[in-house]
């Protein structure tokens, strides 16, 4: 588990009774990402990820007298240049509709190639699937299960069959001519969004479509993307391999995320 580095909430350290009032309320948004060198990918993405999401949970953007998001992550990182942060939207005590914002700063995921994951489907639907909230358990609980039962995560399919998402990351394909991404009620992922931003850049093809599980045969490659890593590659969903490894998928996601540039925080 990543050690934790710093905690603030609206520009101040926090304490025990905010910890304890974000684990006892569990409402609320985040949004994750990877600083380096003092920037970060998506800078845009992220801030308004977290203004539309304040706007359907609370009802209003955050107002901190810390001042702006932008301003509370520079604070929190201090003198820290490489970093996870994730920047958690909760509600303020004694006006539970009213955002506060926390910054937590945790070490740095590496940046190097993951193994390839084997999942496995399960029929789930996140509440508000286009939001990053705190609301996991049921997600949680389904994650646990597939590793119970040998598998290292799991894919989502919706009740009327489609392919979502997985437990905390988007899923793309590789058909063998472009980069495909399931038509769903999924979480737009920043890595995701960032992705599709390269594939467009360099003049490679991608496309939204319909999938089903009876679609897997007909892929030849599939791979995890999020805040951690941009293409994570996966061995097999369920009984389902891909028949070139993931080395189409690769090139195309690893050459879309170098034309990504950085945005000083």
């Amino acid at each position: 588990m990543a050690q934790v580095l710093n905690i603030e909430i609206n520009g101040r350290p926090a304490d025990v009774e905010d910890v304890h009032r974000v684990a006892t309320w569990n409402y609320g948004h985040y949004t994750s990402m990877q600083v380096r060198d003092g920037a970060v990918r998506g800078l845009d993405l992220h801030l308004r990820r977290l203004e539309g999401a304040s706007r359907a949970i609370f009802g209003e953007e955050v107002k901190t007298d810390g001042g702006t998001i932008r301003g509370l992550i520079r604070h929190a990182l201090g003198d820290e240049h490489d970093a996870s942060v994730q920047v958690t939207i909760v509600p303020r005590v004694g006006a539970p509709l009213s955002p506060d914002a926390m910054v937590s700063v945790f070490d740095p995921v590496a940046d190097a190639p993951r193994p390839a994951l084997r999942v496995r489907t399960a029929t789930y639907e996140r509440d508000l699937p286009h939001l990053k909230h705190l609301a996991t358990m049921g997600l949680t609980y389904q994650r646990l299960q597939a590793r119970a039962a040998g598998f290292d995560d799991v894919l989502f399919v919706g009740r009327d069959g489609g392919i979502r998402e997985g437990s905390v990351w988007n899923i793309a394909f590789w058909d063998g001519h472009q980069v495909v991404w399931p038509e769903a009620d999924v979480l737009p992922g920043i890595t995701m969004q960032l992705l599709q931003r390269g594939l467009t850049r360099i003049g490679l093809p991608w496309a939204i479509l319909p999938l089903t599980s009876d679609d897997l045969p007909g892929l030849r490659a599939a791979a995890a993307t999020n805040s951690h890593c941009p293409c994570q590659p996966l061995a097999g969903i369920d009984k389902a391999t891909f028949p070139d490894d993931g080395g189409g998928l690769a090139d195309a996601l690893h050459a879309a995320w170098a034309e990504i540039p950085w945005d000083a925080i």
